[in-house]
């Protein structure tokens, strides 16, 4: 299709989105074309209504999808549309009028810092691998990181002195991260006791995170490293590397940290995303009341 080359290029060049995510975008707007061959009638961006997004809709329901990955598929249709506005190709967005499927929001699971500190006891500092799986789980959870940033997280960009690290997150966006006394001490015995030995190959000499062969640490890599950790110390939760950041915020909120600093150090675009973690307070708050308030 004509205008598809032209959503490539505006994913690319304006939203500064990675090539994974252009290509879910492109197959969000492809499954709208495949629903239009289905009912053999031709697609066309200049004509289509509202009713024609409502049977989409009812299509996707009945290939039986959930509801997240209909709201999914929706949220890149719409981008498509507005760009199709933003280019003067349409003078109105036909998907502005047409609402998600209501979901369930799932609280994350987090971990209490007695099950953080069991992961850190679990894991052997003797070993080289183990010195860098401190340092892991110390920034990850010392950050709030996303398992991408904490992949591609680079030695330049840490700031020790003043204790921060600089984050390049989605989007392309740059933010600077408080980084703990702990993670930095744990970062700093890493980098100068383990990785130094490395032999590093070409093109990695920055990246924080190495595996044995002197390559970046793949996230898989370390979603294996925590979903071992887990079972090592018997922790029955659904975890993983984000398993860390919402603790992290979670921790940070029950503190009584400001929720806008928090939006910040999380880099999130909408501080509606960082409420969430309001919620899980809110949690909190309650088992406090059930466990100590003698009329519960």
């Amino acid at each position: 299709m004509a205008y598809l080359n032209g959503f490539r290029a505006y994913l690319k060049l304006e939203r500064s989105l990675a090539e994974h995510s252009i290509e879910a975008y492109l197959n969000d707007v492809g499954k709208l074309i495949q629903y239009f061959e289905a009912i053999n009638q031709p697609f066309n961006v200049h004509t289509l209504e509202l009713k024609d997004l409502r049977g989409f809709i009812s299509w996707l329901n009945s290939l039986g999808m959930q509801a997240s990955s209909q709201a999914r598929i929706l949220s890149g249709i719409k981008a498509f549309f507005n760009y199709l506005v933003i280019e003067e190709i349409i003078a109105e967005d036909p998907t502005s009028l047409i609402e998600a499927p209501k979901l369930n929001r799932k609280l994350p699971d987090t971990l209490n810092i007695n099950e953080i500190n069991s992961l850190l006891e679990a894991i052997d500092a003797s070993r080289s691998d183990g010195m860098r799986s401190k340092a892991i789980i110390e920034v990850l959870y010392g950050c709030g990181l996303r398992v991408s940033e904490l992949s591609e997280m680079k030695i330049s960009n840490i700031f020790s002195e003043s204790e921060f690290i600089k984050i390049i997150g989605k989007g392309n966006k740059e933010r600077l991260v408080p980084i703990s006394g702990s993670a930095l001490k744990f970062l700093s015995l890493y980098l100068n006791e383990v990785r130094l030995h490395l032999s590093i190959k070409k093109g990695h000499e920055d990246y924080v995170f190495l595996n044995r062969f002197g390559s970046r640490l793949s996230r898989i890599s370390i979603f294996t490293l925590i979903k071992s950790l887990a079972t090592k110390v018997g922790i029955h939760k659904t975890i993983s590397p984000h398993t860390f950041r919402h603790s992290f915020a979670t921790h940070l909120i029950e503190g009584g940290a400001d929720l806008r600093a928090v939006q910040e150090m999380l880099g999130h675009a909408s501080i509606t995303t960082t409420e969430i973690y309001t919620h899980l307070d809110r949690d909190y708050l309650k088992s406090v009341i059930t466990q100590y308030h003698p009329r519960s």
